[in-house]
């Protein structure tokens, strides 16, 4: 009996001693492809929920090698687009920040249009587009500075159409976007020394 209450004593004392465990922001994206059956999103684990510290650039893009996040597309960059963790000024909530970091493709977020290296910081909800890509990106605060979560959703359906965004033409390969001149040919990714080639 008096082992039985120092154990029960000894278990509220570690458990009212423990850290309190914060809630973590997670940046929640649904994506959609009109080729995703064909194997595109195959290296990305959906609506797992993956823990990463706050001071990590999530990049997304063809290279697994330098990417978190990759799918298996030609027409996608080696890395396509970056997202970066900080608090906005006398806040204690983590915001998000999208950069484009693809030379041949413009990123649309929502209306804006996002050039080679062009950053924007996330509202809560918003629209992020390249060629066919569709990503609908949503944050839900926490309370964790140090660390955040991300989490995919695979959409079965085009997310234009069911949240009423404007469509948007696929970027041709020289990276201006005209709607009156649209090349048919898609876009693809040649190596510097493939330029160097030709030239």
């Amino acid at each position: 009996m008096v082992r039985k209450m120092f154990l029960a004593e000894l278990i509220m004392s570690n458990f009212e001693d423990a850290d309190t465990e914060e809630t973590l922001t997670c940046l929640r994206m649904t994506v959609y492809h009109p080729g995703q059956n064909g194997g595109i999103f195959k290296s990305i684990k959906f609506y797992n929920r993956e823990k990463l510290p706050s001071s990590q650039v999530v990049k997304v893009g063809r290279n697994s090698s330098i990417c978190q996040y990759t799918f298996l597309d030609r027409q996608v960059s080696r890395v396509q687009f970056s997202l970066q963790v900080f608090k906005q000024f006398n806040s204690s909530i983590l915001s998000f920040e999208i950069k484009n970091m693809s030379r041949r493709t413009s990123l649309m977020v929502d209306s804006q249009e996002l050039g080679y290296l062009n950053k924007i910081d996330l509202p809560y909800r918003c629209m992020v587009r390249f060629g066919e890509y569709q990503f609908l990106l949503e944050k839900e605060d926490g309370e964790s500075v140090d660390y955040f979560e991300t989490q995919f959703i695979l959409s079965p359906r085009p997310l234009l159409q069911e949240n009423n965004w404007p469509t948007q033409n696929p970027i041709p390969e020289d990276g201006s976007y005209s709607s009156f001149s649209m090349q048919s040919a898609s876009p693809t990714e040649m190596d510097e020394n493939e330029l160097w080639i030709q030239a």
